[in-house]
């Protein structure tokens, strides 16, 4: 087996072919080891759903989802929405075009030679990089307003499987929730409003 680099990059798990026809997404939070109440709740109409509404408590935030659904054997390039459990690791954002956002988690500006390499085969894959760089690697310095503010998942982090998919974000969503790559997106707002409730082991649940 080829190593890309640490962490190790594995081949891919057998698919899982489990199908929900709706789903439930959670965010579970914790301040010196006691837990904070709380479920994002995330239903759709079916298994290829590329919109859902977000629920903590009684606040409800419509999101945009991947064009390809939720999946629980994500792959690169697909377009799903990966199923199960994810922190949130660090928030970037835009200096030049908004505050700081207001959250307890890691936050860091971002800066126009930043990218996130996709290219499976690539050492660096699903790392942040620096443009310019040789293989694939989206570019987060965006012009669309997308990555005005993003919050970076662990998802194939440890281990990083090499074409399991890379770059899975909460970011900024399209006028119209337009699907996705496979990340969930919210209005500007809305996504400042989840980030005030987050505290540093905050996860992500897909089921």
């Amino acid at each position: 087996m080829e190593l890309l680099g640490e962490p190790k990059i594995m081949a891919p798990a057998p698919a899982h072919h489990n199908i929900e026809t709706s789903a439930s997404l959670r965010v579970r939070n914790r301040f010196s080891g006691s837990p904070r109440p709380g479920v994002v709740m995330l239903r759709v109409q079916s298994r290829a759903a590329t919109r859902g509404v977000l629920q903590w408590g009684a606040i409800s935030l419509p999101c945009a989802l991947g064009r390809g659904g939720i999946r629980a054997a994500k792959r690169e390039g697909d377009g799903g929405t990966p199923r199960g459990r994810w922190r949130l690791r660090l928030v970037f954002y835009r200096a030049d075009r908004g505050r700081r956002p207001h959250t307890m988690l890691p936050v860091k500006s971002l800066a126009p030679h930043d990218g996130w390499c996709d290219a499976a085969a690539d050492r660096n894959y699903n790392r942040p990089v620096r443009h310019p760089y040789p293989a694939s690697a989206e570019a987060m310095w965006r012009s669309d307003g997308l990555y005005d503010i993003v919050v970076v998942l662990d998802y194939n982090e440890r281990p990083r499987v090499r074409g399991k998919g890379s770059a899975i974000f909460i970011h900024v969503a399209r006028p119209g929730f337009l699907p996705t790559e496979g990340c969930v997106a919210l209005r500007a707002r809305d996504l400042r409003k989840l980030l005030a409730l987050m505290g540093r082991e905050a996860h992500l649940i897909v089921p």
